[in-house]
C-alpha cells in the first residue's frame, strides 16, 4: 500500500456533549454511527463515534485533567485538520448556536481556516481550500500565524 487515509482519532473527553454539539453543527453530513458504555481500565465511560461511513473521531468521556495548551510547548496533540466545503457557513452555524471560535487561521491566498476548541482538551482547525491546484494549496512561502 502506497497511500494512506486517516480512518480515526480517539479522544478522550471530560464531556462528550459539548463536543458533540459542535462537530454535528459544523458538520452537517456526520452522525453519530454507534455508542455505548464500557468499563475502561477499571472505571466506566460513555463512547460513540461521530463522522461518516468511512472517518469519524471516537470520542468518550471520563477524561481526568487537562489536555496542552495549544501555545504550549507540551507534549501532545494541538489541533486535528478537517477540510470544508464552505468555511463562512460552517462558521454563521456554530456562531448560531452560540460556539464561539478561538482565533481564525493564517492569511493565504489558496486556503482559509477558523479554529474551535473541542472541550479542554485540542483544536480543531476547519479549513476551506481556494484552489484544486496542489502547488497552490501547499505554497508554505505564506507563513501562517502560530496554530
Amino acid at each position: 500500500m502506497t497511500t494512506a487515509t486517516l480512518e480515526h482519532a480517539n479522544i478522550t473527553l471530560l464531556q462528550i456533549e459539548p463536543v458533540l454539539q459542535l462537530l454535528l453543527t459544523a458538520l452537517p453530513g456526520w452522525r453519530v454511527r454507534g455508542q455505548g458504555t464500557m468499563d475502561w481500565f477499571g472505571k466506566p465511560i460513555r463512547w460513540l463515534h461521530v463522522g461518516t461511513d468511512s472517518q469519524y473521531l471516537a470520542l468518550q468521556d471520563g477524561g481526568e485533567g487537562r489536555g496542552p495548551a495549544w501555545q504550549s510547548h507540551q507534549v501532545g496533540v494541538k489541533h486535528l485538520g478537517l477540510v470544508v466545503d464552505d468555511l463562512d457557513a460552517l462558521v454563521a452555524r456554530l456562531q448560531a448556536a452560540g460556539i464561539a471560535m478561538d482565533h481564525p487561521g493564517g492569511s493565504h491566498p489558496h486556503r482559509r481556516s477558523a479554529y474551535y476548541h473541542l472541550g479542554d482538551l485540542v483544536q480543531l482547525e476547519f479549513m476551506q481550500y481556494l484552489s484544486i491546484d496542489p502547488a497552490q494549496r501547499n505554497d508554505y512561502r505564506f507563513q501562517p500565524v502560530a496554530a
